[in-house]
């Protein structure tokens, strides 16, 4: 390797892992506001609800793999619903821990980038985001779940290759509130839903089923990881 090459790979290593500048607290207070602006109302979060909808699958899909189970493919939908088809034995510890990391991924995501955000590590936040979203194209079965993570990671990448430093701090403070706010409302909705004599075949339901400790109890746990996600993050992020 000659000296320019080994130059601009060190440059790329250090842009990549080495830290960056926090932002100023307005700009953190702002990103929060916008993400609640993409949560809170209704209409918008029918759409917004879909990158949620590719962490919560996403994490039912890396579990499984982690868990030596078989991934056969993710499919996401529309209506922001979403499958992830495993092959491996239907009972378990695995099996267990594929169903319970799909409500508990968006926001487990979103405290693991408060915790890079925390330490200046913003443009490493937007590149492991990428490459998740790159690996998870490859699983993904449907055109439309394709569609979805097609156009999340080339916003990253355009953000990630094209934006200036403030931009792409801006950018990852918002992804993370995001995460970590919009990972509280889906466990509320299932509640609501089963509350309604739905949901039945819920992950909630499931992972009854499997440990024969009552759904609500397993949604209980829903609840405690995204709050306790985002008072951690919360508290990571505007450097309390």
């Amino acid at each position: 390797m000659d000296s320019t090459a080994a130059t601009s790979l060190a440059t790329v290593w250090d842009e990549v892992f080495g830290s960056q500048p926090d932002p100023d607290t307005w700009v953190v207070v702002a990103t929060m506001v916008a993400a609640l602006a993409v949560i809170v109302p209704h209409p918008v979060w029918r759409l917004s609800r879909n990158a949620i909808t590719i962490a919560h699958e996403g994490g039912h899909g890396l579990v499984a793999l982690l868990t030596g189970r078989s991934l056969s493919g993710i499919r996401l939908h529309s209506d922001t619903s979403g499958l992830t088809v495993s092959r491996g034995k239907p009972t378990g510890l695995g099996m267990i821990l594929t169903a319970a990391s799909g409500y508990t991924a968006p926001p487990l995501l979103g405290l693991g980038g408060a915790a890079l955000l925390a330490a200046g590590h913003i443009t490493a936040l937007l590149w492991l985001a990428t490459l998740l979203l790159v690996v998870m194209l490859v699983m993904i079965r449907n055109a439309y779940g394709a569609l979805t993570v097609l156009v999340t990671g080339g916003t990253f990448v355009a953000v990630s290759w094209l934006a200036g430093p403030q931009v792409q701090a801006a950018f990852a403070y918002a992804v993370v509130w995001f995460l970590l706010l919009g990972g509280v409302r889906p466990a509320f909705e299932l509640q609501a839903k089963r509350s309604r004599g739905g949901a039945g075949d819920s992950d909630a339901d499931q992972l009854s089923r499997l440990t024969h400790i009552p759904a609500g109890l397993w949604l209980f746990l829903f609840h405690a990881v995204s709050l306790c996600s985002l008072l951690a993050g919360a508290n990571w992020l505007l450097n309390l």
